[in-house]
């Protein structure tokens, strides 16, 4: 290939070439299925997943439901959070997208004018899918699986080099996990708070699965009669 040729001995612009090299290959309708997941349609898939996630947490409703809330409100939040600690990374690295340096790329998207590392997007979906990963495993993998694709669409859109992806994964990880104590220890009295409200403890629990409210508090409430007859029986 002529992209190749022209990265010399440089592993990270190679590999640009090589993945990018896939979309001038594929049919042009399968590029704008790629741009549109590598630009949007992860972030959605992977905001849904955590949903997906808490409505499981929910309907389940076992006595650990308030940290896996908490954890789970702690994926976006990470998410953010890490995007924030990019800012001052790209300005200092000031690395500018690949297509301003390489010739002969097909560039998915259009109108990219910010600096290339670290990938805001690779960022975002690992630190969802790695904290996501400490409130549940199962879904967590998924999350991680989420992300992996979207860096691996971020250099098929020829908007990032390889090397922007794995920092961006290495900055959403470092902030999900060394972030994670500090943020449980925050969220998960809110979220016990919440749990023993009788409206807003349904975010915690789905009726029927657990004790919330009033009820959960009050000695010789309806839900303790019931269980004490239950008992008796």
């Amino acid at each position: 290939m002529a992209g190749l040729a022209e990265s010399g001995s440089n592993p990270d612009v190679d590999l640009l070439y090589d993945i990018n090299g896939l979309a001038k290959d594929a049919p042009h309708w399968f590029d704008r299925i790629m741009e549109f997941v590598g630009e949007y349609g992860l972030l959605l898939g992977m905001v849904l997943l955590v949903l997906w996630c808490w409505w499981t947490v929910r309907r389940r409703g076992d006595d650990s439901a308030a940290s896996s809330v908490a954890a789970l409100v702690w994926a976006p939040l990470a998410a953010g959070i890490a995007v924030l600690v990019n800012v001052p990374i790209r300005g200092f690295v000031e690395r500018p997208r690949p297509f301003v340096d390489h010739q002969g790329l097909d560039v998915l998207v259009s109108g990219k004018t910010d600096y290339s590392f670290v990938s805001d997007h690779a960022t975002l979906t690992m630190a969802m899918g790695v904290a996501l990963f400490v409130a549940n495993r199962r879904f967590g993998l998924l999350g991680i699986g989420l992300a992996l694709l979207e860096g691996f669409c971020r250099v098929y859109m020829g908007v990032h080099y390889p090397t922007d992806v794995v920092g961006g994964f290495a900055l959403g990880t470092a902030v999900a996990l060394l972030l994670s104590p500090l943020a449980m220890a925050l969220l998960t009295p809110v979220m016990k708070a919440v749990e023993r409200s009788p409206r807003a403890g349904l975010l915690i629990r789905a009726r029927g699965t657990g004790r919330t409210g009033h009820d959960a508090l009050i000695p010789g409430s309806r839900t303790e009669r019931s269980e004490e007859r239950d008992l008796a029986a």
